[in-house]
């Protein structure tokens, strides 16, 4: 019997420390995502969905308040896949977590400064002065992207009067119970629209001409240009927006095919994506391996390779 018993219990063990030893449907596994009302929350469970339906992959996706959560999470095996931006999957790399891999760009995140439709404010130069979230304690990245964008007007934080939030969902909650004059949130987030209807119509500030004061501070973001649509709640004319990308990390641990299968069922299914987060328009493999500080893993690498897909610089 203590035979039997300690084979049990050798057995779990070898489970829980292989993680995929047993087929990927007779486990739940861990997708590390933003809270809800978050455009990453509905990325993350499109994405669960199709995992689910399509590959017989139980996903569940957990909430967290931040991406400082998200990729500890993921680089310690606490969940096997999770979903962030950019910046901070290079500093989760850079820190103590050197076995982050990416799997995939998913789309851009394109985040202005959002300000009431009839406040008058206009141009990021109208902000000095004015109430901004700053701060972002769950997000230390998002609030270099406050500064960036400030920046390309010639703002600092010592020209506005800061709000701190701890992440961009406090940020909309601010704004909307009027205790700051603007909010970042990303385009095709549910908090958007929540927004827009709360205060009776929002409009996304345009930037400044200092881009290259905002590259310093912000190195990973771009420009994108964007014009009035579904998506783009609070733009009336076609303007210049400040981007980076979101993307999907994984531990470097983790098996190549399960990777391999998470672009390879993306790819597939991307109509049954788009029907739950329309922003997954911009998804495709071929969009999806662009160069970065972060390696991929070599279960994506796989997959790009015998698609031919070749990696994109960043613009």
């Amino acid at each position: 019997m203590l035979k039997l018993v300690r084979a049990a219990v050798l057995s779990l063990v070898g489970t829980a420390v292989l993680g995929f030893a047993v087929p990927a449907s007779a486990q739940t596994m861990g997708f590390a995502t933003l809270p809800p009302g978050t455009l990453n929350h509905t990325t993350a469970s499109a994405i669960a969905k199709v995992l689910k339906d399509k590959g017989g992959i139980n996903m569940l996706v957990q909430p967290t308040a931040g991406d400082q959560v998200i990729n500890p999470m993921v680089g310690r095996g606490e969940v096997e896949i999770g979903i962030t931006n950019i910046m901070e999957a290079q500093d989760a790399l850079d820190g103590q977590f050197k076995d982050m891999r990416l799997v995939a760009a998913v789309h851009p995140l394109r985040t202005p400064f959002f300000v009431r439709k009839d406040s008058g404010l206009v141009k990021m130069a109208d902000m000095k002065g004015k109430r901004v979230s700053l701060g972002y304690s769950a997000m230390r990245n998002i609030d270099k992207t406050m500064r960036a964008q400030l920046a390309t007007a010639g703002l600092t934080e010592a020209d506005v009067k800061p709000v701190l939030v701890p992440n961009v969902v406090r940020s909309a909650d601010e704004f909307m119970a009027s205790n700051a004059d603007m909010f970042s949130f990303a385009f095709g987030g549910p908090k958007v629209k929540e927004a827009d209807a709360t205060v009776g119509g929002i409009r996304a500030l345009e930037l400044g001409d200092g881009w290259a004061a905002a590259k310093k501070i912000m190195p990973w973001a771009y420009l994108t240009d964007i014009g009035p649509g579904p998506i783009f709640t609070g733009v009336d004319k076609p303007m210049k927006v400040y981007s980076f990308d979101n993307v999907l990390i994984v531990s470097a641990k983790m098996p190549d095919d399960f990777v391999y299968k998470v672009l390879d069922l993306m790819e597939k299914n991307k109509d049954e994506l788009v029907a739950v987060q329309p922003v997954l328009r911009e998804f495709s493999g071929a969009n999806a391996y662009k160069q970065y500080g972060v390696p991929y893993h070599p279960g994506a690498l796989k997959y790009f390779k015998e698609k031919n897909i070749a990696a994109k610089a960043l613009d």
